[in-house]
């Protein structure tokens, strides 16, 4: 009997210790998941961040590089008028060649074919020409880091998104190889109520992976449209596209089909925040050799129940 109630005792204890481990299997697999998101909202915060910091860089580099296009430009534009002054002035005493001395005919002529004034007359305008088209440019340049960090907005608003796009293209244009072709099919939609900076940072993103992704003769599509209840917004490219035990996984934390120290594994899992934040949807459908797309569908009614403000 004292032996059937020794197996019984060590019967409990087995089941004790058995309940035991489980409890602390599930405590360590509470604890990892609890890391995992403090890894993850702690990189989103140094995100934010770091996108705060660059929004006031952009602010202040816009500002700082606004002067000098502006007196450039003046500047320009003052001495475009004194050639065409010095010009004219040149074109009179021309007029009068035949009323000087033959000597002093004969060393004009000498230095006018010298510095070859007929070359200069065209090349200074020329020169004036690339000169303000280079000002225009750089103007552009300023305009697309401003309305890409959306460096006046601090709430949410009524936005075009078609801007928002084309300003984050021109984000990312030098990253494209020369040889990569953009399609725009756009179709009529509405402005949208939504955090631009943060939509734009989801096109970055998307831009980006498809940069990547395509090889020669690289092409990359966007497409627009809208229904009675959605917003959609499609960026295809014709790259090595992902695998399908892959795919599932994209927009998980940390996760990159990249090689190691190649990248963060942030991008599409910070895209799905943002977009699920705006009340949307992002899928993925990709055939490995073909390509990928990405489809955003964003609420026309815009996000219910936001927390941003």
């Amino acid at each position: 009997k004292e032996s059937e109630q020794l197996i019984q005792t060590v019967l409990t204890l087995n089941q004790e210790l058995a309940d035991k481990q489980r409890e602390l299997v599930r405590a360590n697999r509470a604890q990892d998941s609890l890391l995992k998101k403090l890894q993850e909202t702690q990189s989103q915060l140094l995100h934010s961040e770091k996108m705060a910091s660059v929004g006031q860089l952009a602010a202040g580099v816009a500002h700082e590089i606004n002067n000098p296009i502006a007196f450039v430009s003046a500047n320009l534009g003052i001495m475009g008028e004194y050639i065409n002054d010095l010009l004219s002035v040149l074109d009179a005493y021309t007029a009068a060649e035949s009323l000087l001395p033959a000597g002093t005919l004969s060393t004009i002529r000498q230095l006018y074919q010298k510095k070859d004034i007929s070359y200069l007359r065209e090349d200074s305008q020329q020169l004036l020409n690339e000169s303000r088209d280079g000002l225009r440019r750089v103007r552009d340049i300023v305009q697309n880091l401003k309305e890409f960090s959306q460096i006046e907005q601090t709430s949410w608003r009524m936005a075009d998104l078609h801007k928002g796009l084309e300003s984050t293209v021109q984000m990312i244009q030098s990253k494209l190889r020369p040889d990569t072709i953009i399609r725009r099919e756009y179709g009529n939609i509405p402005l949208l109520q939504c955090h631009l900076a943060e939509i734009n940072q989801v096109f970055l993103n998307l831009l980006t992976n498809a940069s990547q992704a395509v090889g020669e003769e690289g092409l990359i599509n966007l497409r627009t449209g809208c229904n009675q209840d959605w917003v959609w917004i499609e960026i295809e490219d014709n790259g090595c596209g992902i695998a399908p035990e892959q795919q599932s996984r994209v927009f998980e934390p940390f996760f990159t089909t990249r090689p190691v120290g190649s990248g963060t594994g942030l991008g599409l899992s910070q895209a799905w925040k943002i977009i699920t934040d705006h009340g949307g949807h992002i899928d993925l459908n990709s055939t490995p050799g073909q390509g990928s797309l990405f489809r955003i569908r964003l609420p026309l009614a815009g996000p219910q129940n936001r927390t941003k403000q």
